[in-house]
């Protein structure tokens, strides 16, 4: 590894993550996770409900309290690179009532920029309103985001990490409970940050599609079970690990990568 326990030596890898245990009320929720993110990778984080995915992008983020381990982003603690990190999170963790806009959201990306407390001025909404339209919503900049179907909220809080201009983004769920239309959107919108040369770890449920959207997958039960490229690591023996007995599940992701190969062939 690159990165040096905290030197301020700048690391190739944009996230490293070292001895990682976290727990709630003296529980483990995850631990002993040691895992370095490759750069400019899609990365999907995938693993059963209750298996401590959600809260790994947490302890990244510095938003629950760790038992144990290191965190590095770009050679460095967190506080140091929270400029660097862009993050969008799960739908449901989100207050959808509070009055504000679709542009009103997006320009919260910029506020470190702006600085707290000081007006967002015409140069930082025309910003925010790129970033709209580079996810299909500028012609909803002004609807009250509790007015917006669940797709296109997605689509503003994929716009709110793009206005910031980050080099790394985590994303919890980001197709969780959205249309197709959005999702292709998405996924798009994720290969032309990639091609930006940008990392994204996104938690990620749907196992049919991991193949198809993502480079590299990181496979999780509370334990780091396997992480690496997919066509390496996204195998029928590590998802069998991964989720135990939910034998159905399993074997409709081997058919889907059985007739994957075939069409290859």
């Amino acid at each position: 590894m690159n990165a040096e326990n905290g030197s301020g030596k700048e690391s190739a890898s944009p996230l490293v993550i070292r001895d990682l245990t976290v727990a709630y009320h003296r529980k483990p929720v995850i631990w002993d996770i040691d895992y370095e993110a490759p750069a400019g990778r899609l990365i999907a984080i995938v693993g059963p409900n209750g298996a401590g995915k959600s809260t790994l992008l947490a302890a990244c983020l510095d938003l629950v309290p760790r038992v144990s381990g290191e965190i590095l982003v770009f050679g460095q603690p967190f506080r140091r690179q929270r400029g660097r990190v862009g993050y969008v999170p799960q739908r449901e963790s989100v207050d959808w009532d509070f009055p504000v806009s679709a542009l009103d959201v997006v320009a919260m990306g910029l506020y470190r920029r702006i600085g707290w407390c000081r007006p967002v001025t015409a140069r930082y909404r025309k910003l925010a309103l790129e970033a709209l339209d580079r996810v299909g919503m500028a012609h909803l900049a002004h609807r009250q985001i509790r007015q917006l179907s669940g797709g296109q909220q997605q689509r503003v809080f994929l716009a709110r990490a793009l206005v910031q201009e980050a080099d790394l983004y985590l994303m919890d769920e980001p197709f969780a409970g959205v249309d197709a239309a959005t999702e292709r959107a998405i996924v798009e919108l994720l290969r032309n940050m990639r091609a930006a040369g940008k990392t994204v770890l996104a938690v990620h449920h749907d196992l049919q599609t991991v193949a198809e959207y993502f480079d590299d997958v990181v496979l999780l039960n509370m334990r780091l079970i396997a992480a690496g490229p997919v066509e390496q690591v996204f195998t029928i023996d590590n998802l069998r690990r991964t989720y135990g007995g939910k034998l159905a599940l399993l074997d409709r992701v081997g058919h889907r990568m059985s007739m994957d190969v075939q069409l290859e062939r």
